[in-house]
């Protein structure tokens, strides 16, 4: 048995040249391959001396030649490949170990790799008869499988040889994107996902689920530890997405603790205070009904008393912070063992979003907001200081809610929140409905223009003081001129946020 060992990442690589070894397998090795094979004394072949011909072009060519890759191609099945190896002095290659330059940690010319990707992938294609492994975590399972048969079954060969497909797909994926990287919607897209999680289903529980991530490109999700609770849903991941990220980015705009609870992609309940236990009693207030069975995200430690509070308040399915005390988990673990705690770091910028509709695929950038810097007042009244604070929570809430949406905030909490109506109106309509008196000195937000001036009535009427909207209707005269009637301050943002 003869094996041709040709990687970039050497992790292991040693250990399995010994054991391949021991078992009585021939070893060609080529590059620095062969230079950590002479350094550990493990005897082998150069690839020069296979091939009769040297390392060219600083290392370009070395294994692009036939007596490397008849010895792989050959189809032992067929007595004709076998005369021709034959006569021309080629000895088969029965395994092939070979991983790719790392393109992706520093991308340039000279780390696109040819040789290794025509090895993986003849050695893949030629599966029937050879073995290829491009992962040292599979040296293990490789050196235990020979040496207990002598040979790799036909599962593991073929189980190999998609693992190795996959890894020149991914190779050749992420150098399209460097050459596409200056491209904001490039011509093509290419996608490598590999699975990171099942989920415990999907949607639905008759549909399954799972999270996958761009190979090479770990989230923060990867990072993300679970320390107890039952196995995430698909839907325990999105709606814990959505929350983790809207708290952080109210806190950055507050600059202070922030706490958020979503249910089903929208946020219920939303509020920054001085302290985390502050910030959750208020979010919680907006909608303790919908919190129930919610997701609560916090921008920090979860502490004992937090936790108590917590455990007070409706049912969590999820509670996201960056970490917990002992006695904070402890306390949360025995209200319902079945909650998932997640100890998470802060969310990256996301990337392109895509969404199937169908078997088409829609792309679009991230939806980041403009700062509040840009802003007009268009209104007679111009609002508070207390009222500026809080137009920017409520404008951060407002994006972050399923359109049409429209939000009313009271001193740093939104008390409420009217998401995915068909009408404009009918969302400021629930939106009061649940804020009740609440909405009397508070602000509302529209994540799109008022075509009419009824929306800003319903607010007007409601008590709420001031008014955040993008603007740009042909109906902004006569909603500007209810806002004046009504003594509301009316601010255009000149930017939509739909969310769909």
């Amino acid at each position: 048995m003869r094996a041709l060992l040709s990687v970039s990442d050497k992790t292991g690589l040693v250990e399995l040249a010994a054991g391949l070894r021991e078992l009585g397998v021939e070893l060609v090795a080529s590059g620095n391959t062969a230079a950590t094979l002479t350094a550990a004394g493990i005897p082998h072949r150069p690839v020069a001396e296979v091939t009769g011909a040297p390392e060219i072009l600083g290392g370009r060519v070395k294994t692009l030649h036939p007596a490397v890759h008849g010895g792989i191609l050959a189809d032992r099945s067929v007595p004709e490949h076998l005369a021709q190896l034959d006569h021309l002095g080629i000895e088969p290659i029965d395994l092939v170990v070979c991983n790719l330059y790392p393109f992706s940690s520093d991308p340039s010319v000279e780390l696109i790799d040819v040789g290794g990707p025509a090895m993986v992938r003849a050695a893949a294609k030629n599966f029937a008869h050879v073995g290829v492994v491009v992962s040292p975590e599979d040296y293990p399972a490789v050196l235990a499988e020979l040496a207990a048969h002598g040979a790799l079954s036909e599962e593991t060969r073929r189980r190999l040889a998609r693992k190795a497909f996959a890894h020149t797909a991914a190779y050749d994926a992420a150098i399209v994107a460097w050459f596409d990287r200056d491209e904001e919607l490039p011509e093509t897209l290419h996608l490598t996902l590999e699975r990171a999680e099942v989920t415990r289903y999907g949607e639905n529980p008759h549909q399954r689920g799972a999270r996958y991530r761009q190979a090479a490109t770990p989230s923060f999700w990867d990072r993300t530890v679970k320390l107890a609770g039952s196995p995430l849903s698909y839907l325990n991941l999105f709606d814990a997405d959505a929350a983790w990220r809207l708290v952080h980015e109210l806190a950055a705009d507050a600059g202070r603790p922030a706490a958020a609870i979503v249910k089903h992609a929208n946020p219920c309940g939303a509020a920054v205070a001085d302290d985390l236990v502050d910030a959750y009693r208020r979010a919680l207030e907006a909608d303790v009904v919908s919190a129930f069975g919610g997701v609560v995200a916090v921008s920090g430690q979860v502490g004992l008393v937090l936790a108590e509070a917590i455990a007070a308040g409706p049912q969590a399915d999820v509670i996201v912070a960056t970490g917990f005390d002992d006695d904070a988990r402890d306390r949360l673990v025995a209200r319902r063992r079945a909650t998932r705690l997640l100890a998470a770091p802060a969310p990256e910028p996301p990337g392109l979003q895509l969404r199937s509709i169908g078997r088409a695929v829609l792309v679009q950038e991230p939806d980041q907001l403009s700062p509040p810097q840009g802003w007009q007042v268009v209104s007679r009244t111009a609002p508070t200081e207390a009222q500026w604070s809080d137009l920017v929570v409520a404008w951060r809430i407002c994006a972050r809610t399923t359109s049409n949406a429209v939000v009313v905030v009271a001193g740093g909490r939104a008390v409420g929140v009217g998401a995915g109506q068909p009408s404009r109106v009918g969302a400021a309509e629930l939106a009061v409905r649940r804020a009740g008196e609440r909405a009397t000195g508070g602000v509302g937000a529209s994540d799109a223009f008022f075509p009419f001036p009824d929306g800003l009535e319903v607010l007007a009427e409601a008590g709420v003081g001031a008014v955040v909207h993008p603007g740009g209707s042909v109906g902004d005269p006569a909603v500007l001129e209810a806002a004046d009637r009504a003594g509301v301050a009316l601010v255009v943002t000149g930017e939509r946020h739909f969310r769909h």
